[in-house]
């Protein structure tokens, strides 16, 4: 068992297997000590068109001073949904703190798809996911949102090699030593971009894209992908992997009557390897 200790830190659900609760099953079951700090706390997936969510910055204000004073320390930290530009500003202070200690960040940073920003993401929150960039040891948008980050033209069409790597490069120029984008166009072929900063490379894995939709796919590959890295898997290697297991999982889970609900991850644990 990998005893290297991480920090979600990301939305929490309380229907639907989505941020926190797809990841957590996934690190624990590589076997990570896993610990989260809920940056809000939502009644359920935002596909079934209503919710409630509660913003959780004043609780998490109250946290990082309380752990700071019992000593608690984490390997590695992984950001996701963050709800607000001061939300932003105390847990990139916070994570630039604890990377001073060696600890590895990983910023999954959520606000759209499709060419468009989710609703609530204002140009503050792009601002905020930059700040986040800035502390980042990996960094792994989607196309849309590593367009928003780096003030880019979105192209439903999607790009050229060079101008995917071009992409990648001004993503790593906001801070982050290495970075991917999921879900992006390739010469017409959907593909993962990135650049590892260890190999100074940067690499492209294509794939077939299922058409078929379910919310918290981008946590489960971000919870493999991240458990491969802290493995010592090489960026590449661990990028394909994660892309495979969600290939599969999707492809087991393609005919559920209610999609909205997300992947019951606890049901498939088995194929993710170890």
């Amino acid at each position: 068992m990998d005893e290297k200790q991480i920090l979600l830190i990301n939305d929490m659900a309380g229907y639907g297997k989505v941020a926190t609760a797809a990841m957590l099953p996934i690190l624990s079951y590589f076997g990570f000590p896993t610990y989260n700090l809920p940056t809000a706390l939502v009644s359920n997936t935002l596909d079934y068109g209503k919710f409630n969510i509660l913003e959780t910055t004043d609780y998490i204000q109250g946290v990082f001073p309380v752990w700071k004073e019992l000593g608690f320390t984490f390997d590695a930290i992984a950001t996701g949904f963050i709800a607000s530009e001061r939300q932003a500003g105390i847990i990139s202070n916070y994570c630039k703190e604890q990377s001073a200690g060696g600890t590895v960040i990983f910023v999954d940073p959520i606000m759209g798809d499709e060419g468009r920003l989710y609703n609530g993401v204002t140009p503050a929150t792009i601002q905020s996911m930059r700040e986040m960039a800035a502390v980042a040891h990996l960094i792994f948008p989607n196309y849309t949102e590593a367009c928003y980050l780096t003030d880019t033209s979105y192209c439903a069409e999607g790009v050229s090699l060079a101008e995917g790597k071009a992409l990648v490069d001004k993503l790593c120029a906001l801070g982050s030593s290495s970075a991917l984008i999921t879900s992006i166009p390739v010469d017409s072929q959907m593909a993962v971009i990135g650049y590892n900063e260890a190999t100074g490379q940067h690499f492209l894995l294509p794939y077939h894209e299922i058409p078929v939709r379910f919310p918290g796919t981008g946590d489960i590959f971000s919870a493999i992908l991240i458990a491969h890295v802290l493995r010592g898997v090489p960026l590449k290697q661990s990028t394909r992997k994660a892309m495979d297991a969600l290939t599969e999982l999707i492809t087991l889970n393609r005919d559920n009557a209610d999609k909205y609900k997300g992947i019951p991850v606890e049901k498939y644990l088995h194929i993710l390897g170890s």
